[in-house]
């Protein structure tokens, strides 16, 4: 399971600017920014972006400085992957540590889609073992409950993180992830390319088409 909420993108004005400073070409730009709220790219620089972008990462820098927000709740197994991307990423998110007495657990916590009727008797097991732990912590505050949900907690159990990414990150991404065997990463793969603007900039696969 993953949720993808609030993508906002931020920069295009100063990434254009940027992308004509080695070239002194500042004159040749024909994008529209006077309504930050409906700006327009021209074609001039739609097509210079898509160029420097079809160069790689030393031509294309000015894709680091197109800067994309998004609120996303994933199952900690894949957060894990996603915490390979340490350049270019920045995420705060709901802690574990401190909060993870703050609510009684529910099935609707934990990815189980693809669960089996055995696993996910386990599951709910889990759960009840859980939330025992989690009643005991509450009225003693005897940290020994505690350890038993952190190190009991499953890795299916979902997390929801605000971060911030750039064009460059997401390309990568998309590169090396959207075949990927989770269904997490095909559908943020997907909804990247769906959802940002000139996603092409993005996605090698939409360059080729």
């Amino acid at each position: 399971m993953i949720k993808i909420e609030n993508i906002q993108t931020y920069g295009w004005e100063e990434a254009i600017r940027g992308m004509r400073n080695p070239m002194n070409s500042w004159q040749n730009s024909d994008s529209d920014f006077s309504d930050p709220e409906h700006y327009e790219i021209g074609t001039n620089d739609l097509k210079l972006m898509r160029k420097l972008a079809e160069g790689g990462p030393v031509h294309g820098k000015y894709l680091r400085m197109i800067t994309v927000y998004m609120d996303i709740t994933a199952p900690l197994y894949w957060w894990k992957e996603f915490d390979t991307y340490k350049v270019g990423t920045v995420a705060n998110s709901c802690s574990t540590m401190h909060k993870i007495h703050s609510k009684e657990f529910v099935l609707e916590d934990f990815s189980h889609e693809h669960l089996g009727q055995s696993a996910l008797q386990v599951l709910d097991e889990t759960i009840s073992e859980l939330n025992y732990h989690r009643e005991q912590f509450i009225a003693t505050r005897d940290k020994i409950f505690w350890w038993q949900m952190i190190q009991l907690l499953p890795s299916s159990y979902n997390q929801k993180r605000t971060v911030m990414l750039n064009y460059e990150v997401i390309r990568g991404m998309l590169a090396y992830r959207s075949d990927h065997k989770l269904d997490e990463w095909r559908i943020f793969c997907k909804t990247m390319k769906d959802v940002l603007p000139i996603s092409d900039l993005i996605s090698k696969e939409d360059e080729n088409e």
